[in-house]
């Protein structure tokens, strides 16, 4: 099953470790840092921030079980599917003090990961797709965490960076399994071989992970039907 790929990791302390470093990042940022552009196409270090910081209206909605309340609520302001929802969080945001920003950021990505941990790993709750465990969605928002900690320049240190890119790996492959995605992908001890469309490739770890977040750099080298099959994430 996909999700034996994952039996090793713990979702919930990974999530812990990413808001972490994150939360660390933000604290030290001066006015001009906030401003930085981001790996995020259009998007400044404190416009991640905003995104994370709108996004628990939608990680609160999947706990409180009223996904469909919240997602007609948006269509009435002209705000439909993920990609407008990111965008209108970000603008909400804009005008407000950065400061209060992280702090609505703060207080409530720690009440969601409070809340997940205690729900437990196979608890159901409410998301887009219907009803999903809650360790497999913690999962998710450990990538995604994660990419948006890389897109704004979050140091990692090297006792961990092993250890991150390998979660890493196995969240990709399990959500292009999940997925159903239409590529073949095995992995040896160090590096990733993938097939799709009459195309093969091997890539390092590291370049994987970049792959399955579409933040592989421009110039990369990937086929372009390769680098699409492998896109699955955030």
């Amino acid at each position: 099953m996909a999700e034996d790929l994952l039996k090793e990791f713990d979702p919930f302390a990974i999530f812990d470790a990413e808001a972490a470093r994150l939360d660390r990042f933000f604290s030290g940022l001066d006015d001009e840092a906030w401003e930085r552009p981001s790996q995020c196409e259009g998007w400044s270090v404190r416009d991640v921030l905003g995104h994370l910081a709108g996004e628990e209206l939608y990680n609160h909605a999947c706990l409180d079980g009223n996904v469909q309340s919240l997602l007609t609520r948006l269509a009435r302001e002209g705000v439909n599917g993920f990609h407008d929802f990111n965008e209108w969080s970000v603008r909400q945001r804009r005008s407000t003090p950065v400061r209060d920003v992280l702090a609505e950021w703060r207080e409530q990505n720690g009440d969601t990961r409070r809340r997940m941990r205690e729900l437990g790993a196979e608890h159901l709750i409410d998301t887009m797709a219907g009803p999903y465990p809650v360790g497999l969605q913690t999962f998710h928002y450990d990538s995604e965490y994660a990419t948006h900690a890389d897109d704004v320049g979050a140091p990692v240190s090297e006792e961990e960076a092993d250890g991150r890119t390998l979660w890493r790996v196995a969240v990709g492959r399990f959500a292009l399994a999940e997925q159903s995605a239409d590529v073949q992908v095995e992995q040896t001890a160090d590096q990733i071989w993938a097939h799709a469309d009459g195309v093969s490739a091997t890539l390092s770890y590291p370049e994987f992970v970049h792959a399955t977040v579409g933040r592989l750099p421009a110039g990369h080298g990937l086929d372009p039907r390769l680098a699409a099959k492998l896109r699955c994430l955030a």
